[in-house]
């Protein structure tokens, strides 16, 4: 299936799934990074000011996509240059 695809939408599924390699590698490290640096200090604002708690994930969370979402734009343009629609 994927040979008779056109080379368009071949190139766009080829970039779909470096796309998707490389943010699941960026997940995997923000996780172990997080549970390397932060845990026990979220552990322990989780135990005591769970309305810290809260926002802090929110926030940690809004961080993560949007550098996420920079820095795999970076590195496709490293990989692809952007074109014009």
């Amino acid at each position: 299936m994927v040979c008779s695809m056109k080379p368009e939408v071949r190139r766009s599924v080829m970039v779909f799934l470096i796309e998707l390699v490389v943010y699941a590698g960026l997940v995997t490290g923000y996780f172990f990074l997080v549970l390397t640096f932060l845990a026990d200090w979220l552990n322990r604002i989780f135990e005591t000011q769970r309305q810290l708690y809260a926002a802090l994930a929110l926030v940690l969370i809004i961080i993560q996509g949007v550098l996420f979402e920079a820095l795999t734009r970076f590195l496709l343009s490293l990989v692809k240059p952007r074109t014009e629609d």
